[in-house]
């Protein structure tokens, strides 16, 4: 695993983006020719600053477009999360009262662990 935003040792396959406009162009440049992103979100907006158009076609690199699955094929990715031990990373939590200012900083995509 690799922490947010960290530089990867060399080119990979496939890239799956949850974030969109944010993530957009570094998930395009870490692929491989022939690399596939698969797009599942735009939580930081769905119109990235430069589409890559050029570094997909030259590339031949395909964008795959996915939404959640059914029913027994979330029992079967839960049934793999437990299995193989899978946390998500928490960089910042927040007591409820500042529930806001933990809302504002999900909405502004900062990067950043700072305390609230």
């Amino acid at each position: 695993m690799f922490e947010s935003g960290a530089r990867l040792p060399e080119k990979v396959d496939a890239v799956m983006d949850s974030v969109g406009a944010a993530t957009w162009s570094h998930s395009v440049n870490v692929l491989r020719p022939g690399g596939t992103i698969v797009t599942c979100g735009a939580t930081s907006g769905d119109a990235p600053a430069k589409a890559e158009l050029t570094k997909i076609f030259f590339r031949q690199l395909r964008v795959i477009g996915s939404t959640m699955g059914n029913k027994a094929e979330l029992a079967l990715l839960s049934q793999f999360v437990q299995r193989h031990g899978l946390e998500p990373v928490v960089d910042l939590t927040v007591p409820l009262s500042e529930a806001a200012t933990g809302f504002e900083r999900l909405a502004s995509g900062s990067p950043s662990a700072r305390s609230c």
